[in-house]
């Protein structure tokens, strides 16, 4: 699950000494990869608007869009050489619009809006949960193993807020039917963004290197299987992936105490 935030940034310390051709990089504004953080930030927009609407199904759609283009304009940046530090800057806004107050604000209008000031609350807590969890990732930028993300993911935790809605509506049940589901999976998101969980990152996958030909038949499998009803198999994909944080951490655990080692995590 790759993580999309602030993947148009230079990764070099600014305590390392640059040359001016570095240093005029991470001054430069590169239209392409910020053209794809613009359009993330705009479905996240359309998000908001949709469902301020009652559009909820196409709110969700909105957060998923969001999440394809800001998996790209990292990666577009990265493989044209065109990082800079505003990109990295633009892209942690563009995130917290599009993850951190698009899915607090459609769960809030679709259901925890019947809980009052309880369903405000829960939704004001995702919404603080998905800031906190961008600085964070800011500030350990270059200081964490790039395999793993420190918490859940702000894209896989919006994913999950707009999964739920989009399938329980499309299957024609009420959001203040699910109030008192939503008020505790919304700020339960929130507690694994912040938390110290690690998830696997996939940036391992590269898009340079050659790949077999079965993982080709894999990916089209994976497009066939989604497409047959996208809201369940899309909510199913990041359940799965918000509960393997916590499951692995579990295993660890365990496993350090069946080797007798300190119960403290080394990380």
């Amino acid at each position: 699950m790759a993580e999309p935030e602030n993947q148009n940034n230079d990764p070099t310390p600014d305590n390392v000494a640059m040359t001016p051709e570095a240093r005029k990089r991470r001054r430069t504004v590169y239209l392409v990869p910020n053209l794809l953080t613009t359009t993330a930030l705009f479905a996240g927009f359309y998000a908001i608007i949709a469902a301020i609407n009652g559009n909820f199904s196409n709110a969700a759609v909105g957060i998923f869009v969001a999440m394809v283009f800001d998996g790209l304009d990292g990666r577009v940046a990265r493989l044209t050489h065109t990082q800079s530090e505003f990109g990295a800057n633009y892209d942690s806004m563009s995130d917290l619009i599009a993850f951190g107050l698009a899915p607090a604000l459609v769960a809030f209008l679709w259901s925890l809006e019947s809980l009052d000031q309880v369903g405000w609350g829960a939704a004001f807590v995702y919404t603080a949960a998905a800031a906190l969890r961008l600085a964070r990732f800011n500030v350990q930028l270059g200081s964490v193993d790039k395999k793993y993300f420190i918490g859940l993911a702000s894209p896989a935790a919006a994913a999950m807020v707009a999964g739920t809605i989009w399938a329980f509506n499309d299957m024609g049940f009420e959001g203040n039917d699910l109030a008192w589901l939503m008020v505790v999976l919304v700020p339960g998101l929130g507690c694994l963004m912040v938390s110290n969980i690690r998830y696997y990152s996939f940036k391992d996958f590269g898009l340079r290197g050659s790949i077999p030909f079965t993982a080709v038949l894999l990916v089209i499998l994976a497009f066939v299987v989604v497409a047959v009803d996208p809201p369940i198999v899309l909510l199913l994909l990041f359940i799965a992936y918000a509960a393997s944080g916590p499951v692995m951490e579990v295993w660890r655990r365990m496993k350090r105490r069946s080797q007798g080692e300190p119960e403290a995590d080394k990380d």
